[in-house]
């Protein structure tokens, strides 16, 4: 069994207690002795200009019948701001590096269309642009992140889109924004300087790309207010060589983040990566497993960066990451559209507990995708809407957000399918400004109800409250027909007991619990 590092000073312990009647043993410990924060920007999301992600998700046909500002979905909108999404990327993904941000730009009916060659071959006519996205983030009250072109755009071409959005000169650009509406400068700090490019972002080397970084980031200029937070493209899952040059000869003055990009594909086979909705145990467990391999890759880059960064200056942004499986039988294969199961919403809970605990180097990250995409929080069908399971892990794990991080030891019982064995409970915990203290715990066994006695000998407590989501069956989702089938509930199965906490957290479910 894993064993994470322990601080030894204001410990929580937790004791999985258990016998043929409560299910089985381990042990939690939280130390209260720490000077990290839980970045919110852990909770970001990702929007890409594919399927029915911004055409059709969050920009709708002006006679669509639902509340918008000018195209812009506001049901979507209300619901996202209920989950404070801190930071929104965009236009992709690979879409990112064949999108020309002039395109986008001015009156609508006189901006070129393009065909998305990465998604669908779709023709797309551009009136969601860089104006629109920048209206988008405001009513979300999220910071853009946007992702220049480096991999068929020019270092002219982004140098001029940070001037355009952030400059307050009197330059010929800038007039050309306030022409469009918006003589105020954006200051617009997150910029993604390309996109996988190990891949469709330009098929580079390391090499030539931590040399091509640097000469864009040399023209992607600072403007008053506006202090860019670059972020360069980095490694493809477990490319431990692809950091390793990056942060040799990138210099850490130069970048703010690095990228990582890892997807849970339930086979881990890319050609199958199996259905979202009809699997079995074996399945699930094997998406498990490949989903717990989040933990190996954020260590081991983490240790690599600290070879070059033993500061920590430089952020490991894992933004992009998720579940993906094949699409819905009877869509478009280049929609990338998937149902969301209470599997997911598992992973999404796992997820960031990893993030939470790695949060001295995850400053960042961005889940894939928002809408109708992949692992969405929301699904659109014309006017409905539906929030998925694993938006309501988000809404659960809101509390940790820009919270004091508590380090965790785990020691929890196994879970085991055909002879091999994951561990069966995962735990991140914060403590909010307020000193109130927030555990979450995700219990992947669909079996077993693990009981957890705790002691609290550090935090002043009276009380204990706490969500929990589960379902009945792990292939259980929300539908247009059914649209709470899987929905936050109130959990009772957490009590005081003299000065302990006693928690029964059931199979299959995430809790996050509030001592106060």
């Amino acid at each position: 069994m894993k064993k994470n590092p322990l601080l030894n000073l204001g410990v929580i312990a937790l004791s999985l207690l258990g016998s043929s009647a409560f299910g089985q043993t381990g042990t939690l410990n939280i130390s209260t002795d720490s000077k990290t924060t839980i970045s919110k920007h852990i909770y970001g999301q990702f929007a890409e200009h594919l399927g029915h992600g911004i055409y059709g998700g969050f920009w709708v046909d002006k006679n669509l019948p639902v509340k918008k500002q000018d195209r812009i979905r506001l049901d979507i909108v209300d619901a996202l701001k209920k989950i404070k999404i801190p930071n929104l990327r965009w236009p992709g993904g690979c879409f990112a590096d064949e999108y020309h941000w002039r395109d986008g730009i001015g009156p609508a009916a006189q901006r070129p269309r393009m065909v998305n060659t990465n998604w669908g071959g779709i023709t797309e006519d551009n009136s969601f642009g860089t104006h629109e996205f920048l209206q988008l983030c405001d009513l979300l009250g999220c910071e853009p992140y946007v992702a220049g072109n480096v991999g068929s755009g020019t270092v002219d071409e982004m140098s001029k889109w940070i001037e355009y959005l952030n400059s307050n000169s009197s330059s010929t650009v800038v007039q050309l924004r306030a022409k469009n509406g918006h003589p105020a400068p954006y200051k617009v700090t997150f910029w993604g300087v390309g996109n996988e490019s190990w891949g469709c972002g330009g098929n580079m080397t390391p090499e030539y790309y931590s040399d091509l970084f640097k000469r864009y980031a040399a023209f992607a200029k600072d403007y008053p207010g506006a202090k860019l937070k670059k972020i360069a493209s980095g490694p493809n899952s477990d490319d431990y060589r692809w950091t390793e040059v990056c942060m040799k000869n990138i210099p850490n003055w130069l970048m703010s983040g690095l990228s990582l990009h890892y997807y849970t594909i339930p086979t881990g086979n890319w050609g199958k990566k199996g259905s979202a909705t009809a699997f079995d145990e074996k399945e699930y467990f094997g998406t498990m497993v490949n989903c717990l391999k989040m933990e190996e890759l954020v260590t081991k880059h983490s240790a690599i960066m600290d070879k070059y960064d033993p500061e920590k200056k430089v952020a490991l942004v894992v933004d992009e990451w998720g579940v993906w499986t094949d699409p819905e039988p009877g869509t478009n294969p280049g929609f990338l559209y998937q149902q969301n199961s209470l599997r997911d919403a598992l992973i999404a809970g796992t997820t960031l507990n990893i993030f939470n605990n790695h949060s001295d180097r995850v400053r960042m990250a961005a889940l894939a995708q928002t809408i109708n995409v992949l692992q969405a929080l929301i699904l659109t069908d014309k006017e409905k809407m539906i929030l998925t399971p694993t938006y309501h892990i988000f809404d659960m794990y809101k509390v940790h957000q820009d919270a004091k991080y508590l380090p965790v030891k785990l020691n929890a019982p196994d879970y085991e399918v055909d002879g091999k064995k994951i561990e069966a409970v995962n735990a991140s915990a914060s403590q909010d400004a307020t000193g109130k203290v927030h555990i979450s715990l995700v219990n992947l066994d669909p079996h077993n109800t693990i009981t957890i006695t705790t002691s609290l000998n550090d935090v002043k407590w009276q009380t204990v409250s706490g969500q929990v989501l589960t379902s009945a069956n792990l292939t259980d989702v929300n539908t247009f027909k059914d649209a709470n089938k899987i929905h936050l509930s109130a959990f009772n199965g957490a009590k005081k007991d003299g000065d302990k906490l006693v928690v029964a957290l059931p199979a299959k479910s995430v809790v996050t619990l509030e001592l106060k």
